[in-house]
């Protein structure tokens, strides 16, 4: 399955609009995954003219999402038997920091003797993590858990310029994680 992820769309605010390079980056998608600071429904509602659309949020920062179905706070989702949890702020337990790339391997001392990610956080063991608030893209794999950051589409490393989205790509036997930079990849 070809699950297209995206966050940090701050629309409005960051930018007034998309780049219609994401249609292209979400191709054959048959999902798409958003981690947070939508702003407004318009934005999900443009989104499932892709694919299936779940996303995940503060409810209370993202008001006009607040009772849309497709939207929660934490999301879990069983796909080709992989369990993938959608937050928007990742706090990892004993990391005093936003997560960015690099910073759980040079700063965070973290033995593989548990998960990195706790199942209370999903309310169960979870195998791949989509986040977003730092507007940063990442994908790197702590203790068996996949983590990624698509980024924000229009505010690259919180600079107000077309970013970055990912497509993960899920099978029983594995997952793969591809950033896509939506000015250099077309």
């Amino acid at each position: 399955m070809r699950i297209g992820l995206i966050s940090d769309t701050h629309i409005p605010g960051g930018a007034t609009e998309i780049s219609p390079n994401v249609v292209k980056a979400f191709e054959g998608v048959d999902m798409i995954l958003h981690a947070g600071n939508i702003y407004t429904l318009p934005i999900l509602d443009w989104l499932e003219r892709i694919a299936p659309v779940k996303a995940a949020g503060s409810l209370d920062r993202d008001k006009p999402c607040y009772g849309d179905p497709r939207v929660d706070e934490k999301q879990v989702l069983e796909v080709e038997g992989q369990t993938i949890g959608v937050i928007h702020d990742l706090m990892v337990p004993g990391f005093g920091g936003w997560v960015y790339p690099g910073t759980l391997t040079n700063n965070f001392h973290y033995d593989g003797s548990h998960p990195i990610i706790p199942d209370e956080m999903f309310g169960r063991a979870v195998d791949i993590v989509v986040f977003g608030h730092t507007c940063t893209s990442m994908v790197e794999e702590h203790g068996g858990t996949l983590l990624i950051n698509p980024g924000s589409p229009t505010l690259r490393d919180q600079l107000v310029k077309i970013g970055t989205v990912a497509v993960l790509e899920v099978t029983r036997e594995r997952r793969e994680a591809k950033v896509i930079d939506l000015v250099t990849d077309f």
